[in-house]
């Protein structure tokens, strides 16, 4: 029952105005995720200097500030970025720079006026099949945001995060717990909030967000060549509860969205990630067939729930671990959608080994038309199957990129380009989706302070909806 009322009230908060004095258990353990407001920022930051060391207050609309050295937001504080500021990170190998915080970072970019958070004179590079050596996305070039245990909140909002992703070398109290981490994002509070909304990442190094535990509302972002040689995406631990939905994926080095209840502290809830409508294009470059997906990854005691995602010639689709074994008593899934250009991607639909994934029928193409009927229950050893029959079947029909890919070796194309990921009329994925899944909504809602809004399943599957709705990249 309690898990039942965590996803469902907050709902009703949000779509009917309804009062919360009939749950009393909600009101008790989370009565102050809407009425959260951080300390107001006391003046304004001067753009004349490059900035070092601890700060406060805002940044302001349309400047551009440099990081001298590393700068920290002290617990209490609150540093907010005001929509078109542009933040320049400088180029330091033996200490990078980059952005503790142990008080609340907001970054308030706008869709006409997005905030930038790079380094100034590096080139993307965007050629398909690049060696990572060859790729400035994943040198690590500033080590990104790294929220202390103390950070009550971060809100991104159109922002764009480039190049981070550089080993963590100035220990700053807990912010960094293990010295030679790499993440473009931490998050670690488990009674915080982390909001990130209409952004973009480009690059990495290892784990693109390391939420160690905390409440998360990620929605309607795009990201790009994250990762290295190694490293999820969006990789939920420990504890992290909350929505992922609406995101893009491309090129990512191992899964783009994973579920994990290893390293849950003391006090934590179990970790409980529902997912959505996302697409996920050449996910997992950097792995072999049938290890550790590509693009939806839940294990190790997690629960939650995935629907509704579209699989572009990803390594594996989706996979539930069975060694350790995810909580698959209170994990719930199906409507989700793969492509496989050729034989060596469709026979990786579904693994074995450590592997339970179940396939439903209600994911496309039917797995029905392919799988043996007693698919589940031959002898591991024996556990194959032939997917001939859905090479090539159900063409998403994208506005702009082309399946089968032609010309260019499977997952060579790690970035979106000017390629255009939007459905035409048409697409096999109109009208498949599961719109009675319900958000796990567990943030404050806010212009400000928090989520701008929760954008309820989708009719169709993956990040982009036929009426416009969804992710708005």
């Amino acid at each position: 029952m309690k898990k039942n009322k965590i996803i469902l009230t907050p709902i009703l908060v949000l779509f009917g105005g309804y009062l919360l004095s009939g749950c009393t258990k909600w009101a008790e353990d989370k009565a102050n995720i809407y009425n959260y407001v951080a300390p107001p920022p006391p003046s304004s930051i001067s753009d004349s200097a490059p900035l070092c060391g601890s700060i406060k207050g805002t940044m302001l609309a349309g400047k551009t500030y440099t990081l001298g050295c590393t700068i920290n937001v002290p617990a209490g504080d609150t540093l907010i970025l005001q929509e078109g500021v542009t933040v320049n990170a400088t180029i330091n190998t033996l200490n990078p720079v980059g952005i503790i915080v142990h008080g609340t970072l907001i970054s308030l970019g706008t869709q006409a006026h997005p905030n930038v958070l790079t380094v100034p004179g590096v080139t993307k590079n965007n050629t398909p099949g690049l060696l990572l050596s060859e790729d400035s996305a994943h040198i690590g070039l500033w080590e990104g945001i790294l929220c202390d245990t103390s950070c009550p909140l971060l809100v991104l909002k159109w922002t764009h995060l480039d190049f981070a992703g550089a080993s963590y070398n100035n220990v700053d109290g807990p912010a960094v717990h293990d010295a030679g981490q790499s993440f473009n994002v931490l998050f670690q509070n488990p009674k915080g909030s982390f909001i990130m909304e209409d952004s973009w990442v480009y690059g990495g190094t290892d784990d693109c967000m390391r939420i160690s535990n905390g409440k998360i509302h990620i929605f309607r972002n795009t990201f790009e060549k994250c990762g290295g040689s190694g490293g999820d995406c969006v990789n939920s631990k420990g504890g992290t509860v909350g929505t992922v939905a609406y995101n893009f994926f491309i090129g990512t080095a191992y899964n783009g969205q994973k579920a994990s209840n290893k390293g849950q502290p003391v006090g934590a809830p179990e970790t409980n990630i529902v997912m959505y409508n996302s697409t996920f294009v050449n996910g997992g470059v950097q792995i072999v067939p049938g290890a550790r997906a590509g693009g939806i990854d839940f294990e190790q005691g997690a629960e939650g729930a995935f629907f509704n995602n579209a699989f572009i010639n990803c390594r594996v689709g989706y996979r539930v671990l069975n060694n350790p074994v995810a909580d698959t008593a209170n994990l719930t899934y199906g409507n989700n959608y793969q492509w496989a250009d050729s034989l060596v991607i469709a026979d990786e639909f579904f693994t074995w080994g450590g592997v339970c994934t179940k396939p439903m029928p209600t994911d496309l193409p039917n797995p029905a038309t392919y799988l043996p009927a007693d698919f589940y229950y031959l002898n591991p050893a024996e556990n194959s199957y032939d997917g001939t029959p859905v090479v090539q079947v159900l063409n998403p029909l994208f506005v702009n990129y082309p399946l089968p890919v032609v010309g260019l070796p499977l997952f060579s194309t790690t970035a979106v380009g000017s390629y255009n990921f939007h459905l035409q009329p048409g697409s096999s994925l109109i009208g498949k989706g599961n719109t009675n899944i319900k958000p796990l909504t567990v943030v404050p809602i806010d212009p400000v302070y928090g989520a701008t809004e929760v954008t309820p399943p989708g009719v169709d599957i993956g990040c982009y909806q036929i009426n416009g709705t969804g992710n708005q990249h």
